[in-house]
């Protein structure tokens, strides 16, 4: 197997310089911030579709990736989970992205890898940017923190906006990193962004962590700023405080990561993870956060 596990629209398509930005669903896009981000990118760029896998049941499980029935003009549509890819052109720059919309595979996965790899290589790819987002005991009241793998002009150019020290963690992760392993072996430079967000609310759409990683894309690649808008983040998280305000125990708790964010590190402290809440704190957190799943109004 190869790259033909996935129908390509265009084999002669020619690309300038072309950069790879990838998520990854579902494991690091929490919030679905690589997801708004991605949206966003696309928009854009005026991105088309590049491929998707001929036939994604070899590689998901639809049981645990549903299929889902939509009614689109007054039909049934049939739509089935699939990896999407796609490709557009900075009017600006002139230089051309491939979008990645990965998802993480329950079956043959070097395959899986291995394609994707061989798809970036046929076309020319540059560099391969990994985006995301995790939770963290972080506060909210604090610029998100981006974590961040770059090259050193592209560090000198994120100055203030991101932290690049190295991450010293061991323990399960995803195989699509096998993609990464893979391009740095062929020597395409490979880059990555993960934006750190509060674990003491999960928000389905965390469009604050959104703004960040886009604030810090637009500067690393020469993007317009525009694209990275904080409003609707700003009024989230104005929601988040006003809800808070109503528990001491959680005023406290945003205290102490406030604290620890202000002497300039990312906690791990397991004193502060949410699972060593007590009960009616717990409670006060679901509540926030179906509070928080309502539509928000874009004024």
């Amino acid at each position: 197997m190869g790259m033909d596990i996935f129908e390509v629209t265009d084999l002669d398509l020619k690309l300038n310089d072309p950069v790879a930005i990838a998520i990854l669903q579902p494991w690091v896009d929490v919030g679905k911030v690589g997801s708004i981000v991605l949206d966003e990118l696309q928009r854009h760029l005026g991105a088309r579709e590049l491929a998707r896998l001929a036939r994604p049941g070899a590689f998901f499980d639809f049981t645990r990736y549903r299929p889902e029935m939509r009614m689109v003009n007054d039909k049934r549509d049939f739509i089935i989970p699939n990896t999407f890819i796609s490709y557009g052109s900075d009017g600006e720059s002139g230089r051309n992205y491939i979008l990645l919309n990965l998802r993480e595979p329950h079956a043959n996965a070097e395959d899986y890898t291995d394609a994707i790899v061989e798809l970036l290589q046929y076309f020319g790819v540059s560099e391969y940017c990994r985006i995301g987002g995790m939770m963290d005991s972080v506060p909210h009241t604090r610029s998100l923190t981006v974590t961040a793998t770059l090259s050193d002009e592209q560090a000198d150019r994120a100055k203030g906006l991101v932290s690049t020290s190295s991450s010293g963690y061991q323990g399960p992760t995803s195989v699509v990193n096998r993609v990464t392993e893979c391009m740095d072996q062929k020597g395409i430079p490979t880059t990555s962004l993960m934006v750190h967000m509060p674990q003491y609310v999960q928000l389905e759409e965390d469009y604050m962590g959104a703004y960040r990683l886009m604030q810090v894309l637009c500067v690393t690649y020469g993007l317009p700023v525009s694209l990275s808008n904080p409003v609707r983040g700003e009024q989230q998280y104005r929601e988040i405080t006003q809800l808070a305000e109503r528990n001491p125990q959680i005023q406290g708790l945003i205290e102490q990561l406030e604290a620890r964010y202000d002497q300039g590190r990312i906690v791990e402290d397991e004193a502060l993870e949410k699972a060593s809440l007590p009960p009616d704190v717990e409670d006060f957190l679901r509540e926030m956060g179906q509070r928080l799943e309502s539509p928000l109004d874009d004024d």
